[in-house]
Parts: structure tokens; sequence; C-alpha cells
């Protein structure tokens, strides 16, 4: 079977279905895998979704050599499919060859939204080096956060590399890593003006500021929102200039304790402790 459109994970327009009873009986009866011990089927990310039972998308590239080179799946076995918008597939694998393998669906897409506050978070962490925002990026990604924006401030003004698509696929391992279903999405950076309006709009913006309200004090004053921004500016903090315009612009200043944290600790500091405080808030709900 020959792949039609792009070479990376391409939708086949073919049913088969007059197979679908026979797969899902070698599917079912299959032994369960070491991969599938902890009672769910390996999961991996495909931007294109058969959308419907018994239909069939082609797999390729890093995903390929995953599924066939480290976990050494074979023909019939199952898996499943997810397209980080909150969309998975129960499949099965009918083909493999020596660019790609076919896996179709055992069932139609099912849909997950997510829950509890949406996390939105504004980092300077544009200048980190030698890994430190790959593991900010990672870390992220693994607590939940909605997106992450990278922070242009007067301390640090720029990007030192062009990472984009390195953190891109930081995100997708972690996504997986976490059995997260929604991709957190790493948008363009943005600077303090561009943020104020952003702030201005929202009913929950915190940002970190040394010796502010400690965090949990403040928390306790705040209610849950659906989405909620976090504002970690740069080592050596914001200027007052612009604390000045983004507290006027309703933010929340809160202090994260009494010792000087590097820009990717207060990060994940701030985002762990206040998804904490909305899971907590939501269940009393």
């Amino acid at each position: 079977m020959h792949a039609l459109g792009p070479p990376s994970l391409t939708l086949l327009h073919r049913s088969w279905r007059h197979r679908i009873a026979w797969i899902n009986a070698k599917a079912f009866a299959s032994r369960a895998s070491p991969n599938q011990s902890r009672g769910g089927l390996p999961r991996f990310y495909s931007d294109v979704l058969p959308p419907s039972k018994g239909n069939i998308v082609r797999v390729q590239g890093d995903e390929f050599w995953h599924i066939t080179r480290v976990l050494r799946l074979n023909v019939h076995d199952r898996l499943e499919l997810f397209n980080g918008t909150g969309e998975v597939t129960k499949g099965c694998i009918v083909k493999i060859d020596k660019t790609g393998l076919d896996v179709m669906a055992l069932g139609d897409p099912e849909v997950y939204v997510p829950k509890g506050t949406q996390w939105n978070v504004y980092s300077a962490f544009g200048s980190l080096k030698g890994g430190r925002a790959d593991w900010l990026i990672e870390k992220c990604t693994e607590l939940g956060a909605s997106s992450v924006t990278p922070l242009l401030t007067a301390r640090s003004p720029s990007i030192t590399e062009n990472r984009a698509d390195r953190w891109e696929r930081v995100t997708l391992a972690a996504t997986k890593q976490c059995q997260r279903l929604q991709k957190m999405v790493l948008n363009h950076p943005t600077t303090i003006h561009d943020l104020l309006p952003v702030v201005s709009q929202s009913n929950l913006s915190i940002l970190a500021e040394a010796e502010a309200v400690p965090l949990m004090e403040a928390l306790s004053a705040m209610t849950i929102e659906q989405r909620g921004i976090l504002i970690i500016g740069p080592e050596g903090d914001f200027t007052q200039d612009e604390l000045k315009l983004l507290t006027e612009a309703g933010v929340t200043p809160v202090g994260l304790g009494p010792l000087r944290l590097r820009v990717e600790t207060a990060t994940i500091s701030l985002l762990s402790a206040v998804t904490f405080w909305a899971d907590s808030q939501a269940k009393k709900l």
C-alpha cells in the first residue's frame, strides 16, 4: 500500500471494513505486551487521526521509529494515536514496511476537554543557557500549563538563539510522557507592553515579585477561574517601571519565599503551587 499526501502522517482513504472483525479478534486476543503493563495502551502522536472506525492512517518518521525500534510493536498490536488537541483513537497495526506503518481505527475518535484552571505562563527565560530553558519547557508541560510565552523585558530583551523547533520536540516528548492529550502551546515572544491588555482582561493574573505578599496568603483571597496568567521576570527581576505598568493593569504580586530564585525555579514553583491550589479549590465546589 502506498501513502497518499505528505510523507509524515497520512490519512489513507480506505476503510478495510471487511477486515475489521478479523483484525479486532486478533488484536484483542493478543497477549498484553510489557508496554501495556500499566493498564493502558502505548500512545503516539499523529497530526491526522482516522475520522471513524475502520479508517487507516499512515505513521512515519520519529513515531514510526519509536513504535517499531524502541517498543518493537508488530502487526496486530494495539496502540493509541492522539493529535494534541484532545482527540484520541484506539487502533491496531495492520501493516509495517520499510518507510512506515498503517494503523486502523478500532473505534471513532474520543474527545477530551481539559479540566481545571488553564494556566498561561509568561516567563522571561529567553536568555537561559545550558538546557535550563529546555527544562522549564518540559516541566511546564508536565505540570499541565496551557501555554508558555517567552517574555521580553528590559533585563531580558531577546532570545539567545532560535530554539523554537527544539522546544516543540521537548514539548511533544513531555506530552507523551505525562499522558496529557492537549499539547502545551508555545507562543512567539511577547513584550511587557503587548502583555498589558491581556492582563487587564484577565480575572486571575499573578506576578512573582521579591518581597511581595507571600503566595499562600495571596491565594487565600483569590477565587479560581477557568483561565489564569502567571508572570515571571528575568534574573535581576522586573524594573520598577515594568512593575508599575503590570500592577496598574491588574496583576497580583506574590512572593515565593526569602531566597533568590532562578527564572526556571520561580516559574515551576509558582506553576506547581497554583496548580495544586486550583485543584483543591475545585474539589470544594
